[in-house]
């Protein structure tokens, strides 16, 4: 259940005990997988913790934590620590707003696969930013290369967090 009391949920020990599982496994994940994980060819297998924001706010920081701290390990440092969480915390903020009102849970899922494939265009203005090429071609390029990265993570992912909510409640 989410707290009015706390903008990201957290009321207890036990909350707080929750978004650090989560953020640990987010970057043992991205690690675990780096190869994949970084760079204009990404298949982020942690972004999968993405779906986790649809059943509690308190996911928005557990995820961006892990986003913040598996970055650590970026080629790109400091710059993809900092604009890669804050595009993460934005992603899953606009998640939980457009999903709000809707109590379908698959069509949830459907639209945070939308959202976090759309919201690469971050992600791709990043890594144009920082290459030694030209702009415009290198953010197209990565923006269709990580969406698809994206699109691919987060519906396997969909399909894992959709089973392992009938065996666990991830509202709780």
């Amino acid at each position: 259940m989410n707290s009015k009391t706390s903008f990201f949920g957290i009321r207890n020990t036990a909350d707080l005990a929750k978004v650090a599982v989560v953020a640990a496994l987010y970057v043992v994940v991205t690690i675990v997988l780096a190869p994949f994980s970084f760079g204009a060819y990404q298949l982020r297998l942690s972004e999968t913790f993405n779906h986790l924001a649809l059943f509690n706010k308190r996911y928005v920081l557990a995820v961006t934590l892990g986003v913040a701290t598996a970055n650590i390990t970026s080629p790109l440092g400091i710059i993809d620590i900092v604009w890669g969480s804050f595009q993460t915390l934005v992603m899953l903020v606009l998640i939980r707003f457009l999903t709000k009102h809707v109590s379908n849970l698959i069509v949830k899922m459907i639209i945070a696969i939308l959202v976090t494939t759309f919201m690469m265009w971050m992600i791709a203005l990043e890594l144009a930013w920082v290459g030694n090429a030209a702009f415009w071609p290198t953010f197209w390029a990565a923006w269709l290369s990580t969406g698809i990265g994206e699109l691919l993570s987060m519906s396997v992912g969909a399909v894992l967090i959709y089973f392992l909510n009938k065996a666990v409640d991830l509202k709780k």
